[in-house]
């Protein structure tokens, strides 16, 4: 399975999460809502998820294998470097 694509939005606001991300494999399926989140170590990509219960959060589409999800991980990463990258030059000239 191959990443044919990522598109990122990201958010403006001065909250922890910084964007989110779609992904989609092989030009046929795509994952929408991948945050990308400031934790305490840093970055980090959090699934999809839904709030179960008293304030649980579950997983709704993930990846069975650490290798995927540091593929996905890396492709999203790229991706956000590159908006970045757009901003500061934008913002440069």
């Amino acid at each position: 399975m191959e990443i044919t694509d990522v598109r990122i939005r990201k958010i403006n606001d001065e909250g922890k999460m910084k964007a989110v991300a779609s992904v989609t494999f092989d030009d046929e399926f795509v994952v929408h809502d991948i945050k990308i989140i400031d934790g305490q170590n840093g970055l980090f990509v959090a699934m999809p998820s839904r709030k179960m219960g008293e304030g649980d959060f579950r997983d709704i589409a993930h990846p069975l294998v650490s290798e995927m999800r540091n593929r996905i991980k890396d492709a999203i990463f790229q991706a956000y470097d590159k908006i970045l990258a757009e901003e500061d030059d934008a913002s440069a000239n």
